[in-house]
């Protein structure tokens, strides 16, 4: 190691010099073991904290504002109020459609696009996913009658009579469905929760069976209990989930 001295100071005052450079580098050292120190205190700081995972909001199709589920490829659209049934059919019910309804006061009012194209099987699916939303499974009803009709036979007008938000008059002959029973099936369709009627063939990750109960969980209720099982918010399965109570089973 090699000392530069300065001849023309004395040898204190050579002394004097390097006392301080060793006194800078001392001070530029404590501060740079200083900021490591609180680098790596920030370090382990940010590895604790848990990022929420951000979940990107998925743009609904128009339908999705209602009751909906498909019956192989023709889409049922129902009404989630009395306001939405008068939107579905005024809106949505095209000549090659079919109008379905329970025989029942109270319920959605359910458009299966191209209905008339629709197989038998297809048309049962649309009559047991009406069912399904009506009143009868407030009451807890195991079973009701559906009917169905094309567009020329519903109607917001009838002769004498006043027809509340909602509601329909239906002329000529109707197509029974006798019997439907009430049953639902919930489960996952790739990363998206759905309500099929329990005939459809169509398969569901996680699949339960849901029917009307007097005994069973509330709506409120059993959307925190199905959140947990696929992971969603409870307020998406508000959206779907009929009103009433109900209860869940693994076996058809």
């Amino acid at each position: 190691m090699r000392i530069k001295l300065f001849y023309n100071k004395s040898v204190n005052e050579n002394a004097a010099y390097y006392y301080e450079l060793a006194k800078e580098a001392r001070a530029k050292l404590a501060g740079a073991e200083e900021a490591i120190k609180q680098t790596e205190k920030e370090m382990e700081k940010a590895s604790t904290v848990v990022k929420k995972e951000v979940r990107i909001k998925k743009q609904k199709e128009w339908f999705e504002k209602f009751h909906f589920a498909y019956a192989g490829t023709h889409l049922m659209i129902g009404g989630r109020n009395a306001k939405q049934n008068d939107t579905v059919v005024s809106k949505y019910l095209e000549p090659n459609d079919l109008f379905f309804h329970a025989d029942i006061q109270g319920g959605a009012a359910v458009v299966m696009k191209d209905g008339k194209d629709a197989t038998e099987e297809e048309q049962h699916e649309a009559a047991q996913f009406t069912a399904s939303y009506s009143k009868a499974w407030i009451n807890a009803n195991a079973a009701v009658d559906v009917y169905s009709v094309s567009k020329d036979q519903v109607s917001k007008h009838a002769t004498g009579g006043f027809i509340p938000a909602g509601a329909f008059a239906i002329k000529g002959e109707r197509k029974w469905f006798r019997g439907t029973r009430l049953a639902l099936k919930i489960g996952l369709l790739g990363d998206r929760v759905v309500l099929l009627p329990e005939i459809s063939k169509t398969e569901l990750k996680g699949e339960l069976l849901l029917l009307p109960s007097k005994t069973g969980k509330t709506k409120g209720a059993l959307a925190k209990s199905l959140a947990k099982r696929y992971s969603v918010h409870p307020d998406e399965l508000l959206e779907i989930l009929p009103n009433g109570k109900s209860k869940t089973s693994s076996k058809k």
